[in-house]
């Protein structure tokens, strides 16, 4: 076999095999996964959801929030009508936020230009916010059988290790070339069972590690098992050096009240309240503040009675690693702070719509009688 078709690139007339996708859709209704909550519906909005909390988040993790989002959002409507700091709210800890912001905008234009009706259609699913390819034909599968082929994590892991695929997924050339065999390989029948099954497959048995081959039903056509190298398919992204920044956090405390700072729409934690940071810009690459420095800034919030360093904290962000530096203030007497500032009660921290670190900090220091 040449690179050319090895990769795909010489035709998808090639990349047919009706016995692959027909291995997935017989072992899926087996021993697929069939009892999770967004599964046994074809409710766009329930799969929509799903599919968003799912994106770069295990399983596990998301179970809760999905209960949660859907009794405080029970339809599309609903969740385009919430103000978007209830949204964030319900969203917080979940992680990668620029999700949540996308998946409010999808609500609002699902209602405004489709009635609140998700289309059918993948092309035009995958032209609302926060919807990529992939996103797109597992939702029109799962909820209309949609023939359309998805390209995420797993299932590209899969396509790996039973095609031999000896070259970085994620570079553009073998991603183009893992869609054509994508779209090859799609059954005339069975479509949602063929889906989930790539997923299941991916998620409990072609794991990243330890792989359990010996219950795969793609063994017998499995490249890497054949060839003993199922631990270095999929080929890893090439390492680069993982930047790290600073940033010095202000937790400013009046009378069981802690100061939150709405952050920006864009960029990191972006539209979350968080903790003022002492130079305004947070994850600037600087070094560690001093205290005259931390006092300087926390004037700005009233008569500064106590400043007292906390134990720093390190949050590990997709591209970089942020090293947290939080000071504690006690306040003599309050400020005027700015629109962007509000006074929020610690014993009702759990429902500020915060990120995770700042979250579990904030907890901590509003333990039952700390501050009266």
């Amino acid at each position: 076999m040449n690179q050319l078709t090895r990769f795909g690139l010489a035709g998808s007339e090639q990349l047919a095999d009706p016995g692959f996708s027909q291995a997935v859709i017989d072992w899926q209704r087996i021993h697929g996964r069939h009892s999770l909550p967004w599964q046994n519906t074809t409710d766009a909005y329930r799969i929509w959801l799903s599919e968003i909390m799912l994106q770069q988040t295990q399983v596990a993790a998301v179970l809760g929030y999905y209960a949660r989002f859907l009794e405080r959002f029970p339809t599309v409507q609903a969740l385009a009508e919430a103000p978007g700091e209830d949204v964030m709210a319900h969203w917080s800890g979940l992680g990668y936020y620029t999700r949540a912001r996308n998946l409010h905008a999808c609500a609002k234009r699902v209602v405004q230009d489709y009635g609140g009706v998700f289309p059918s259609d993948p092309a035009l699913l995958a032209g609302l916010p926060g919807i990529g390819r992939s996103t797109a034909a597992a939702i029109a599968a799962f909820s209309s059988g949609v023939r359309a082929a998805i390209l995420d994590g797993n299932v590209k892991r899969v396509f790996a290790r039973v095609f031999g695929i000896d070259q970085y997924p994620g570079e553009k050339r073998v991603e183009d070339a893992l869609w054509r065999r994508a779209d090859a390989l799609l059954p005339e029948r069975g479509m949602q069972a063929y889906t989930q099954g790539l997923m299941d497959l991916g998620a409990t048995l072609c794991t990243r590690s330890r792989p359990d081959c010996a219950r795969c039903p793609l063994q017998a056509r499995c490249v890497a098992y054949a060839t003993g190298r199922t631990a270095e398919l999929p080929v890893r992204k090439p390492k680069k050096t993982t930047p790290e920044k600073r940033a010095a956090l202000l937790v400013v405390i009046d009378r069981g009240q802690v100061l939150l700072e709405q952050r920006p729409a864009s960029g990191i934690w972006g539209g979350l309240l968080s903790l003022p940071e002492v130079d305004g810009h947070l994850g600037a690459e600087l070094e560690a503040v001093t205290a005259p420095e931390v006092l300087a800034a926390a004037g700005a919030y009233g008569t500064v009675e106590e400043l007292q360093a906390l134990r720093p904290l390190v949050h590990v962000f997709t591209h970089y690693k942020l090293h947290i530096h939080p000071w504690q203030v006690t306040l003599a007497r309050r400020g005027g702070a700015s629109v962007r500032h509000l006074w929020w009660d610690l014993h009702t921290i759990e429902a500020a719509p915060l990120p995770a670190p700042v979250k579990k900090l904030l907890q901590e220091l509003a333990a039952p009688g700390l501050f009266g």
